[in-house]
This record gives structure tokens, sequence and C-alpha cells, in this order.
């Protein structure tokens, strides 16, 4: 008989000897397109405010729904080993979604092109390796440090899924019969539909239709002045805000509250006297408006407190992190912890991975691929430098993610560690032209979404040896979903940039800008909107300085004189186009800190003392005891941003309060409190909103470059016709809908006392 390696008191819900549909078709396809769709929606968030939220619970919940209605209508209900590839091909979007988010739009801050190539590369290259790094360290953090690395996301999972499990899993599990798990499914089933539903409808009718206004601001005079407050009124913000919790919501509100009522009015205090330009400010302060005195001054600041805040995070987790990588090493060797050998052979289903030549084979042909990829700009420095950086905080991110959750995992900075390093390499080596930005932050991206879907492929794996799924079917079905994911999350980045991108004229901002045409090989045309008025093909000048006009990217006639500006969707400065259409921009602001630090390194033109003033407010929150890194962000996002993630916040912690108050919750320990929160019915209306919002918020933005017309004609009549919209009381009145959607999710999250027999 083999030896199973295990903790000898785990036993799996379903057992190895067990034979159960697991790998079918229906469930891979399921799980590879919610897997799209909640790489979407988390592609959108981590642009809008650099977070984003763990997908495997209304994954799960969403499989279990189909299948049952599948049942319904004649087919073949869904066994619980189904529902678990589903839910691990669909978790790999979201992961993805967030290392592509983070690092990639950082090249047009650079001042380069988003091209679909090297998005797709570093898509797929950095979601396949991550997934392979991890496979050979899954007995040493998942089986043999069972009882000491908890992965709480994969373990509420994991007790989701065995909650709904059918007749059929619960007769191989050895349990009987449970007539409610059908009645709770649908109930879960109805919560993040109905989320869902009201997410999306909401979105519409707020941002396509102009329903009412979805920035309500006010606007502070003496002694405050410069001083402004703001909340964007959207379900997807309210959800996040929920699910993260109060005390990290009320971190980074903080930061925005420190921005837009502390830094922003006293530079305008101080400045407002000023008779020439304060660099790296181009206009006299008393001209500037809020915005950009933000732009201007309280991004560096908060650039440089993120840093700090990443690179203390992750000094903190040192000695996690030589553990770690002890561990993972440890996992390679042909022995257990016990000295017993790790047989190949006649391994029991519940502990077979894929084969150990055919990860190496694929790791090694994905650093072959990524030092030959013309799109990536990649040398064999680089190349090694992503299979070290990458080895290291894979092992050290599925730990991690072990101990404290997905939410808490620093991958922000090990991404900022392996820029600093990699940039800092470059810089010895003499390598600082352009070209190498694109190498840097090429090599960024990649060691980012391997260490985030290391960490995720790890969370799944602990759902699997929970319930008695076998590994190496796992190991496939996240495979096919991170290649699903990736391809398909580039386009989607590159359409919500170009409908917010913007063709400035020139004239505007660099009047008479001048450059030799006869240097420049690339052509464009406009695209969007503003293609309609201007068909002209143009040559791209990357112009890298601020001399006679901002750097950037322009297009420029055959004469060589500069004729548009172009501001991308993505961090962009101008939020309308020369006809007055308002265009929603994405701060990106993980992305932003990448670029600054490239930059920074590579050609030393970042305004440092700004920077600085930004790592003294993260040091000064360390020596008081509160978390820099999210306070950070804070500072650097709009206080509109970080205000809804409070209120999402404050609706959680007065919905804990109470909920554990009941009789079925007061007695159970405050990490199993936590659990039932993270896998209760807030949590699904929240995520529920938070893929309604987001989806809507990107079907509308595809949107708005066919519908102008009427997007602009609509905007005109909500001028004019509609209070929610504009007017003396559109900001008032503009918070009842968003009132309705904060009650309900209050509502729903109640739990009912249900008295311990």
């Amino acid at each position: 008989m083999p030896k199973e390696i295990a903790v000898p008191d785990f036993k799996p819900y379903i057992p190895a000897s067990a034979v159960l549909p697991e790998f079918t078709l229906r469930a891979l396809i399921m799980g590879v397109v919610l897997g799209m769709i909640f790489g979407a929606s988390s592609l959108y968030l981590v642009l809008k405010v650099g977070l984003t939220v763990s997908a495997s619970i209304p994954v799960a919940v969403i499989a279990i729904t189909f299948f049952r209605l599948i049942n319904k209508l004649g087919g073949k209900d869904s066994t619980i080993l189904e529902n678990s590839i589903t839910q691990t091909a669909g978790s790999a979007g979201e992961s993805i979604a967030f290392g592509l988010g983070v690092t990639m739009p950082a090249i047009l801050i650079l001042g380069f092109d988003l091209e679909i190539s090297r998005v797709a590369l570093v898509a797929v290259l950095g979601g396949l390796l991550g997934i392979l790094l991890m496979i050979p360290m899954r007995r040493a953090m998942i089986v043999e440090n069972h009882g000491v690395l908890k992965y709480p996301e994969g373990t509420a999972c994991a007790e989701v899924l065995k909650a709904a499990a059918t007749d059929s899993s619960r007769a191989a599990a050895g349990e009987s019969s449970n007539p409610h798990a059908q009645d709770e499914a649908g109930k879960r089933a109805a919560i993040i539909f109905g989320g869902f539903a009201v997410g999306i409808l909401y979105k519409v009718i707020n941002v396509a239709f102009k329903g009412w206004k979805d920035t309500p601001e006010v606007a502070f005079g003496a002694p405050l002045k410069g001083g402004s407050m703001g909340i964007e009124v959207s379900p997807e913000l309210l959800g996040v805000g929920y699910i993260i919790g109060p005390k990290i919501a009320s971190v980074m509100a903080a930061g925005g509250v420190m921005s837009y009522l502390l830094l922003i009015p006293m530079i305008k205090f101080f400045g407002d006297s000023l008779s020439v330009p304060l660099s790296p400010g181009v206009k006299l302060i008393s001209e500037m408006s809020p915005h950009d005195v933000r732009s201007a001054y309280v991004l560096y600041i908060g650039a440089g407190a993120v840093a700090a805040g990443g690179l203390i995070s992750l000094l903190r987790a040192m000695p996690t992190i030589w553990r770690s990588l002890s561990a993972g090493l440890s996992g390679l060797k042909k022995t257990d912890q016990s000295g017993a050998p790790r047989t190949v052979e006649a391994r029991l289903r519940t502990d077979q991975d894929i084969p150990m030549k055919w990860v190496l084979i694929g790791a090694l042909s994905i650093i072959a691929v990524i030092t030959f990829a013309t799109p990536l700009h990649m040398n064999l420095l680089g190349a090694l430098l992503i299979l070290v950086f990458g080895f290291l905080f894979a092992t050290v991110s599925s730990r991690l993610t072990g101990e404290i959750g997905s939410s808490s995992n620093p991958i922000s900075g090990m991404t900022v560690a392996t820029l600093l390093f990699t940039c800092l390499i470059f810089l010895i080596m003499g390598w600082t032209g352009g070209q190498y930005y694109v190498t840097a932050l090429s090599v960024g991206a990649i060691v980012c979404i391997a260490s985030s879907n290391a960490g995720t492929t790890s969370q799944d794996l602990k759902t699997g040896y929970i319930l008695g799924a076998t590994p190496r079917l796992q190991q496939y079905a996240i495979l096919a979903g991170a290649l699903s994911s990736a391809l398909i999350l580039g386009p989607i980045l590159l359409k919500l940039n170009d409908a917010g991108t913007v063709y400035v004229p020139a004239a505007q901002v660099a009047p008479s800008l001048m450059t030799d045409a006869s240097k420049l090989t690339d052509t464009a045309q406009l695209q969007g909107p503003q293609a309609e008025q201007d068909k002209a093909t143009y040559k791209v000048w990357h112009k890298a300085d601020a001399v006679g006009g901002p750097a950037g990217k322009y297009l420029v006639d055959n004469a060589g004189k500069a004729v548009y500006l172009v501001d991308p969707g993505i961090n962009g400065a101008y939020h309308k186009r020369p006809d007055g259409t308002e265009v929603k921009k994405y701060d990106a602001p993980k992305a932003v800190l990448m670029s600054y630090i490239i930059k920074g390194i590579l050609d030393r033109q970042l305004p440092w003392t700004l920077v600085l003033f930004g790592v003294m407010i993260a040091l000064v929150l360390e020596m008081a005891g509160i978390p820099s890194l999210a306070f950070a962000v804070g500072v650097y996002l709009p206080l509109s941003s970080s205000a809804p993630l409070f209120v999402g916040g404050m609706i959680r912690y007065l919905v804990d309060r109470r909920n554990n108050k009941l009789e079925q919750n007061k007695n159970l320990s405050e990490e199993e409190q936590q659990a039932a929160g993270d896998s209760g019915s807030g949590t699904l209306l929240a995520s529920g909103y938070i893929a309604g919002g987001a989806l809507g918020g990107i079907v509308i933005a595809f949107t708005a470059g066919i519908l102008t017309d009427f997007d602009k004609k609509l905007g005109d009549w909500a001028t004019a016709n509609n209070p929610f919209f504009e007017g003396i009381n559109a900001d008032a009145l503009s918070m009842l809908p968003y009132a309705l959607i904060v009650l309900g999710l209050f509502w729903i999250a109640r739990e009912k006392n249900k008295p311990v027999a």
C-alpha cells in the first residue's frame, strides 16, 4: 500500500479512494469564463484604487448555482470536486489582473505605448511561471504544514463548498443527505446575483444615463482654502470597503484626509504669495486648483510614502521570508520532514502533482521565451533576475498567503524591491536609456504577476486539500484559467486606456513645439471619438524632457510641428476633450509608483525632496504603530476614492459587532468570527456589488467612444433638467440613491439568531 504523505490526523472531506467526476469539460469552461469576468472587474478596481479582492468564494457560489440550474433543467448535478475545479480555474483572473494593473500602465506614464503583444506576453508568462514555481512547494506548505499555515481564504472557500455539497458528494464523504443544503446554496446565490444586478443597474443609471452626480464634493474657503471633500457614490468601491474591513478602510481614508485637508491647503497657504512657479509645478500656485496642486506636488509625496510603506512591509516580513525560502527549498528534497522518502510511484490520488520533469521543462521554456521575446526588450541578465526574484517571491508569497491571507500579502513591496534592485544593477551597468525602462518594467511585471499567482495557487490547493481534490487536476485547471484570463485582460487594459485618452491640441500646452520629423518612424491616427473630426496620419514623438512643453507622447505633422499631446486614459491629466465632453480617468496609484522608481533611479529625474517627505510620513506612521502602506495609498488616491471604502468598512464594523453577539457566534474565537464574516451574506452581496459595478464601468467605458453624440446630448439634457445631476442641490440629492445601496448592504449582512442546541 502506498504511504500517504499527510498530517496523520487529517482526513480530506472526499477520501482518496473515492471516485467522483472532477476534471470535466463543463467545470473547466465555467471556471475559465468566470475567471475572465472577475479578472476584468479586478483590473478595473486596481486601476481605480490599487486594490483587488479575492474572487474564490463568489466563483464557488456561482458555480454551485449554475450546476444546480442545469440539474433542474434535466442535466446532471455537479460534484464537490467539479465545483473545486471551477473555483480553481476561476480564481486565476484576479491575481493576474492585480499584477497587470500594478505594473503595465507604468509604460504609459514613462511615455511609451501599451503594445498588446507586450501586455499579453507579460500576463501569460508571469501567470504560468507563478503556478509552476508553486507546484514543487505544495507538499511542504499545504500538506506538511496543514496545522501551521491556515490559508484563511482557501479554508473559507472549502467550507462554502462543503456546505453546498450534493447528495452524491455527501455519500462519498460518508455523510447523510442534508435537506437544507440546496436551500442554503439558493439563498447564497440569490444574494450574490442580486448584488450583481443592483451593481450593474445602479452604475448604468448613474453614469451612462446621468441619473445623478457620481462624485458629490464640497470645496472649502478660508481658513482652509484649497481643502475639499468628495465621495464616489459607486457600488464597487462600497463593496471593496466592506470586504477589506474597517481597519484598512479607515487607514486608507485617513491618508486621503491628510492629502485633501492638510497637504493641499498647506501648499496653497505657503505658496499663494509666490510670484514664480515652484518646481515641479509649471504654473503659479495661486492659479492652481486643488486638483492641480495634487498633480504637481502631492502625488510625489504619496509615491514616496507608498514606496517606503511597501519596503517596510517587506522588511517586517523578512523572518517569514527566510522561513518561506527554507521551506520552499526543503519541498524540493527527496525526503519529507520525518525523513521518509517521497516516492513518485503509486501515490494516492490526493497526492498527485504534475510530474516534476514537466514543471522544469515548462519553467525553463518560459525563461527562454522571456529572454528572446522582442516586445519585452529583454536580455539574459533580465531573464536571470526574473528567475531569481520569481522563485524567491513566489515562495514568499505562497507562505505569507498561508499565514496572513491574500489581502495582507505585500506583493507591492516585493515588486518595489524587484524594481529597485533591477534598476540599481542596470545603473551600475550603464543601462539608462529608454529601452531599459521597458526591460526593467518587464522584469518587475513578470515577477509581480508570478508572485501574485503563486499565492492564489496555494490558496486553491489548500481548498482542494481540505476537500480531497486531485492536485494535478487543480494545477491543470489553474494553468488553463491563467492562460485564458491573461489573453483577455491585455485587450481590456488597452481599451480602458483608449476610452479615456484625450488628444489635447498642442497649441494649448506647448505652442510652437517642434522636433526633427525625419528621425521619427512610427505613425498613428487619432482613436476614439476625436477621430471623427481628424482622420489624418501623424508621426509619433515620445518626448522625454519638459523643455518647451510637458513630457509625453505627441503627434506631429510632416514638418515636425506638434499637433496633439496624447493624454492617456490611465493617469492622464486632462479630464475634458476639446468639445467639453467629460472623460473618466484611472489613477493607477501603484503603477505610477513603479514608473517613478524606474525614472528616478535610471534618469534621476524625480523631485526627491517631495518623495522624501512621503518617506518620512511612512516612517512616522510606523513609529506610531500604524500600517503605513494602506495610509500611503490613501495619500496618493483622491479622497473621493478612499471615502467610499471607509463607508463600506464602517458597515462591516457595525455588522460584525452585531453578528458576533448572536448565539451561534458569541463563543467563537476572534479568528473564527473573522472567517464567519468573510463567508457571510454581506461578503456575498459586496462581491456582487463589485462585479456588477466594475463590469458596468467597463461596458460604459467601451461604449463611450461609440455613443459619443448620445452621451453628450444626454449630459447636456441632464445638466439643464436633472436636479440630481447638476444644480445647487445635486450633491445632497445624489446621496439618496447611494444611501439605498448602503442600507441594503447593512440589512442583508445582518444574520438571524440561531440558538445553539
